[in-house]
């Protein structure tokens, strides 16, 4: 009997610290996209499918009182409703999956032109 209260603590334990450590890595997932939500130009925001003009400069009016924390946040702002939520959720998201791609594309014509350089620079000197 007692052992069995120990298993059942532990398992309870357990199961809060799963809860936790996967709430953390949910929130550290979203603030990217939430940054780049809350620091979105106007032409930026009007890229995304369903926003227009007036809902860009809402949305932009109702970050500068309160940043979004979350990407759900969104809502929040008059003429935004969950469909459109996850259309800036989907476009934030490849937005910033598309600048990892560019930075590490430029290091790599950075470094190519180095290298070329170098060589440039051996040939001439010869």
């Amino acid at each position: 009997m007692i052992i069995r209260e120990i298993n059942i603590k532990r398992n309870k334990y357990i199961m809060k610290k799963i809860i936790g450590l996967s709430l953390l890595i949910a929130t550290t997932a979203f603030s990217m996209s939430v940054n780049e939500l809350n620091k979105a130009s106007k032409s930026e925001l009007m890229k995304i499918k369903g926003i227009g003009n007036s809902k860009a400069d809402a949305i932009i009016k109702y970050r500068k009182d309160i940043p979004f924390k979350v990407i759900s946040d969104v809502e929040n702002v008059k003429g935004v409703g969950s469909s459109l939520a996850k259309n800036i959720k989907n476009d934030v998201y490849k937005k910033s999956s598309t600048k990892k791609t560019e930075k590490s594309a430029v290091k790599s014509t950075k470094k190519e032109s180095t290298n070329s350089d170098k060589t440039k620079s051996k040939t001439t000197t010869k």
